[in-house]
Order: structure tokens, then C-alpha cells, then sequence
């Protein structure tokens, strides 16, 4: 199984970035999938996260700036994110929350001026 991260780079503070996660070996619709970061020196946490009903959950410290989605025709899901802040500045990564699968290397973003 892979999970391939692509999509990050840097933007400036209120800019937006789309991150999408390309899944092989598996089907995202079977799944609940969840978009995590790392920031330097911190835990990996998740940010977000979408059921295989479709239902998503937000961390409260992007919920009303990210929306996570899938496209289950193309296997994919995805994370769109908007009014980006210097603080989401991390190594972005997908993984399965109730069947983790090895993680990518993630995409990184940068959100600096």
C-alpha cells in the first residue's frame, strides 16, 4: 500500500494551497480517511478527517479554513486549504485512521511572506 502525498509549496499568509493523497493497493472508500501534520520539533496530529459515509471533522484550529474531500472514482482524497496562516507551516501526510497504513513521505507547506 502507498499513500502519496502531492500539492504542498510555499504561499504567503491568507493564500491557498489543494493537497491531494493518492492511494495504491487500496480503496479510500473503505476507509476513514484523515489528512495529519507535523510541524518542526512537533507530534504529528490530524487536522482532518472524512468517514467512509462521507461525514468530516476538523481540528478547531482549521475548521472553517480546510475542507477535506474524496473522489472515490479517482482514488483520491483531498484537502483543500484556504486562508492559509505561518502556524500550518508542516509536513502534510494522508493515512487511514481505523487501518494506519506505512506513511508516506508527505508535501510540505510553507505558508511564509
Amino acid at each position: 500500500v502507498q499513500l502519496q502525498a502531492s500539492g504542498g509549496g510555499l504561499v504567503e499568509p491568507g493564500g491557498s494551497l489543494r493537497l491531494s493523497c493518492a492511494a495504491s493497493k487500496m480503496f479510500v472508500s473503505r476507509y476513514t480517511m484523515g489528512w495529519y501534520r507535523q510541524a518542526p520539533g512537533k507530534q504529528r496530529e490530524l487536522v482532518a478527517h472524512i468517514t467512509i459515509g462521507g461525514s468530516t471533522n476538523y481540528a478547531d484550529s482549521v475548521k472553517g479554513r480546510f475542507t477535506i474531500s474524496r473522489d472515490n472514482a479517482k482514488n483520491t482524497v483531498d484537502l483543500q486549504m484556504n486562508s492559509l496562516k505561518p502556524e500550518d507551516t508542516a509536513v502534510y501526510y494522508c493515512n487511514s485512521l481505523n487501518s494506519p497504513k506505512t506513511w508516506g513521505q508527505g508535501t510540505l507547506v510553507t505558508v511564509s511572506s
